[in-house]
């Protein structure tokens, strides 16, 4: 894999496994969702790229501008399920032992059976700094996540930093949807990169 010159130095070249992490009450919560609300939520979803084929999302938190990281909103469904999400998102990222972390990107990803993402890299800017963290709350044993090329398992309530600057996929060979939160996480105190400047001032 080529090196992406803009990509933060700390992320994961493939996989990070970070380690267990207590998904129960969080999976229950998700697992009681009726198919309205995914609907009703993906309808609205802020994220419309083309290589997430038919994955459905809700969108807890977001960037305001695909080109900067270091701004970011909560979304109407984050109020409900924050006391639920973050217990996990922090237990997730205690490896980095960063001080100042922040959470610009959060949701669920939710595969039929069947589905798939196609490979592609995640190539908006804001992507490129933070690391992008996975903990399967729904997943089987034909759920294969890639990183150039090269097919990885990732087991329900383990946190795992993934490359998103590979090229990266997902297929689901099994029965049973394929769930997952996704989130982003960053360090407010290491230094912006120099040319993060230059992608804004484009804009």
């Amino acid at each position: 894999m080529a090196h992406d010159p803009y990509a933060n130095p700390r992320k994961a070249t493939t996989i990070r496994r970070l380690g267990p992490v207590d998904i129960g009450a969080l999976k229950a919560a998700v697992l009681a969702l009726p198919e309205s609300v995914w609907d009703a939520e993906n309808a609205d979803k802020p994220n419309r790229f083309e290589a997430l084929d038919r994955t459905r999302h809700i969108v807890f938190r977001f960037v305001d501008s695909v080109r900067d990281w270091r701004a970011s909103h909560d979304r109407p469904a984050w109020a409900e399920w924050r006391t639920l999400l973050e217990p996990v998102m922090q237990a997730a990222v205690v490896p980095y032992g960063y001080g100042n972390g922040r959470f610009p990107r959060v949701m669920f990803a939710r595969m039929a059976p069947g589905g798939e993402i196609k490979p592609h890299r995640d190539a908006n800017a804001a992507a490129k700094w933070p690391h992008k963290i996975h903990v399967p709350l729904l997943t089987n044993d034909k759920v294969t996540f890639y990183v150039d090329g090269i097919g990885y398992h990732l087991p329900e309530g383990e946190a795992v930093e993934v490359n998103n600057m590979g090229v990266h996929a997902v297929k689901n060979d099994g029965d049973t949807d394929r769930i997952h939160l996704i989130f982003e996480y960053f360090d407010a105190d290491q230094p912006a990169p120099e040319w993060l400047a230059r992608v804004i001032d484009k804009a």
